[in-house]
């Protein structure tokens, strides 16, 4: 899956670490992706709901895992391996989105040998609107 096809809806997105603060950015951009026609499944074990939609505390938790189209991630680098190896161990291969700021170059070479398509350093929210403006 290309960029380009992550962000054209309706796709599933995994958000891990999607915050319940709407001041948080990760807030922020699920509320503009769901408003442009995407399911979002928050991904925080801080938190039951999220927007209106229940909260998982892992992506081994989330039913119908093989459905996600993209894992959105809004956590520090170093939490990104673990990440990766989840998914690996999951057996699926959604498009891996590192939301801005999340930068972990050994974790993004484990998913790529992995086989999986890797998006790194770019928000979500501001690529989407680039494409539809």
């Amino acid at each position: 899956m290309t960029k380009t096809e992550a962000l054209t809806p309706p796709k599933t997105i995994a958000m891990i670490g999607l915050s319940n603060k709407p001041e948080r950015p990760s807030y922020i951009v699920a509320q503009y992706l769901i408003n442009a026609g995407f399911n979002i499944i928050p991904v925080n074990p801080m938190v039951e709901e999220i927007l209106g939609k229940k909260s998982y505390p892992s992506l081994e938790e989330v039913p119908d895992i093989e459905n996600i189209d993209v894992v959105d991630v809004f956590r520090k680098p170093e939490a990104v391996m673990a990440i990766v190896e989840e998914i690996i161990k999951l057996g699926v291969n959604p498009l891996l989105w590192l939301q801005e700021g999340v930068v972990n170059q050994e974790a993004k070479t484990k998913a790529e040998e992995a086989g999986l398509t890797v998006i790194m350093d770019l928000c979500m929210k501001k690529e989407h609107a680039a494409l539809n403006n």
